[in-house]
């Protein structure tokens, strides 16, 4: 069937965009997991020490979206990018300066500032100049920068690791980043369509009016309990996968790489599938998958790398398909006009949630000394499927919304 929606040549550019600075800063943000067994080791920190240095930069991009949602509909979207994704950069570096615990907390502080509020604007341009029917796969693309940060960023940051120190992916994610910066300038047109639309309101009156609206506090909360899922059981994924399961710290790579080149290979696929049926059906059957690949993965013991890495596939299949159509929803939820306090708000409240849940997580899991296997893995499952299913209750909620809202525009 012909696409009745194709993406233009300047489109497809600012996927292209968009995706690969999601990457840099998906790196950035998911390279702390793998690195968390070498980390916890060199620093001799504890779990919920390491759940701190985690939750730092959640809660750090939480209370920074907070405060810029005001104002993130009033300037170029370009132009809130690029001063965002600068800071981003100085933040990252200042981690691989980091030697000891504290300065590592602190920078990771600096860093989540302004590393955390990139996925708002990105999906705030991403509403701008994409149609719903387009947005499936835009989102879809751009999620394969999570598949690209598992395929080459984390096998080739935990290969520097190994062979210096944790400090060396840093370096090379500010590399990485610097080039992206320079694309961003000479490559991305303003977005300021939305400016059009502005009212004399102030930025406090704005950010209050925005979350006053009823409607947007669902979509609010869907997003808060996607991200607490995750965030549970992320930061120990490698110091699980060597202490409980087995492993070696010379087959994390090849974990990562085969994990990331599955999800790379489904993230289009997926985002076709949420452009052509209903989208909340998707996140539903993504939503069980996933429920049943958590338990399994919990309470795996000592176990073959084959084991694991089948695990792991059917368990990041189930969190990208569920990903993707609840961005897609959560995107038609606000006016134009409030996009990007919508957004802000939005992904403050997922960063938040998540840095809330990597301090919970670190307060159930716990080890008697660093190379120990980790203790209540399993009751990190258990509240993982109770999230899930309260998400899949409110994600229902912004569906019935967003198909009412349409419903009304036709």
């Amino acid at each position: 069937m012909k696409n009745q929606h194709p993406l233009s040549k300047y489109q497809w550019l600012v996927v292209a965009i968009l995706a690969l600075t999601q990457f840099t800063v998906v790196l950035d943000f998911m390279v702390m997991s793998p690195l968390g067994d070498l980390l916890i080791k060199d620093l001799q920190v504890k779990p919920y020490q390491f759940g701190i240095v985690v939750s730092s930069y959640a809660l750090a991009a939480g209370l920074s979206g907070f405060m810029t949602a005001g104002f993130a509909d009033r300037f170029d979207r370009k132009r809130l990018l690029v001063f965002f994704y600068s800071g981003f950069i100085i933040g990252t570096l200042c981690c691989g300066l980091a030697h000891t615990y504290t300065q590592l907390v602190l920078a990771r502080i600096f860093t989540g500032i302004f590393g955390g509020v990139m996925s708002s604007i990105a999906m705030a341009i991403v509403a701008d100049l994409f149609s719903l029917q387009q947005r499936g796969r835009v989102m879809g693309f751009m999620q394969m920068g999570f598949g690209l940060s598992q395929i080459l960023g984390i096998p080739i940051s935990l290969y520097i690791a190994s062979k210096s120190n944790w400090q060396m992916p840093f370096y090379m994610i500010v590399c990485l980043s610097l080039v992206m910066f320079l694309t961003i300038l000479f490559g991305l047109k303003p977005v300021r369509a939305h400016l059009d639309q502005q009212t004399e309101r102030s930025a406090f009156k704005h950010l209050l009016a925005t979350i006053k609206n009823r409607n947007y506090r669902i979509g609010f909360m869907a997003t808060a309990f996607m991200s607490l899922g995750g965030y549970f059981m992320m930061p120990w994924g490698s110091a699980f996968a060597v202490n409980n399961v087995g492993l070696s710290q010379a087959q994390l790579p090849l974990l990562f790489m085969v994990v990331g080149i599955s999800t790379f290979m489904i993230m289009p696929l997926i985002g076709l599938l949420a452009d052509k049926i209903n989208k909340f059906q998707l996140f539903m059957g993504a939503s069980i998958l996933m429920i049943f690949s958590v338990l399994v993965y919990v309470h795996l013991g000592q176990t073959t790398l084959f084991v694991l890495i089948l695990v792991n596939i059917f368990m990041m299949g189930g969190i990208m398909a569920r990903m993707v159509p609840s961005q897609a929803l959560t995107s038609s939820v606000p006016e134009i006009h409030d996009r990007g306090a919508f957004m802000s708000i939005n992904s403050s409240l997922q960063q938040i949630a998540g840095g809330i849940a990597a301090m919970i997580g670190g307060k159930i899991v716990w080890q008697q000394s660093p190379s120990a296997p980790l203790m209540n893995f399993d009751i990190l499952g258990y509240v993982v499927v109770a999230v899930i299913l309260v998400n899949i209750y409110l994600t229902h909620r912004v569906h019935q919304y967003v198909a009412s809202k349409n419903k009304e525009a036709a």
